[in-house]
């Protein structure tokens, strides 16, 4: 099970990330409160592990510029969490993680549009980085897209081994469900990764 800690903006929760076993750590490169500059970000990188990967989260940013960026802070893969194109995702210089939310039978059309020509897709609720579960029911109709799904949305330890069983997604990503006041939170990113790990 594949577990990215997302919205990482310290060194200490990258390395207690990378201790725990997390496989993709996340920096936030859209406006948001969880947002780092690309000198941050290289700071931290620099101090991961290399099996950890690094993965750059943009919204709508012109795709030049997320391979400038991508370049710079040495990513191993861009996460797309805008409106971005199937040809948007083709003109990455990197591996692909393309977002979409999910609220609708209708929004599961675009899991089929991008599914041939992204790494992953990172399926997530109505509103990114809220913290909200969506109906996880709405999956089952595309279990073909489970390879290449990592399932966010309102995910925390206490509930990520029910979506696991549920939803049998390749990964799991997280950000506000391993925070405490806005905060990432070492004992919550420790149980979170447990849980996750735990399943199978």
């Amino acid at each position: 099970m594949l577990v990215k800690i997302c919205g990482i903006r310290t060194i200490e929760a990258g390395l207690t990330a990378a201790s725990m076993g997390a496989d993709l750590v996340g920096f936030v490169f859209a406006e948001s409160k969880r947002q780092v500059s690309v000198a941050e970000a290289v700071r931290i990188r620099k101090q991961l592990p290399p099996q950890v990967k690094g993965v750059g989260v943009f919204v709508n940013t012109p795709i030049s510029t997320v391979n400038q960026i991508a370049r710079e802070v040495k990513l191993d893969y861009v996460q797309l969490h805008g409106e971005e194109t199937v040809a948007s995702c083709l003109a990455s210089d990197f591996p692909v993680i393309k977002a979409l939310s999910i609220q609708t039978e209708e929004d599961l059309k675009k899991v089929n549009m991008f599914l041939p020509v992204v790494d992953y897709l990172l399926i997530d609720g109505p509103i990114a980085g809220s913290g909200q579960v969506f109906d996880w029911k709405l999956l089952d109709s595309i279990p073909h897209a489970r390879k290449k799904m990592i399932l966010a949305g309102g995910l925390t330890p206490s509930n990520v081994q029910e979506a696991i069983n549920q939803v049998d997604p390749i990964g799991v990503d997280v950000s506000s469900g391993v925070e405490t006041n806005g905060v990432k939170d070492n004992q919550k990113i420790e149980q979170f990764i447990k849980k996750a790990k735990g399943v199978r």
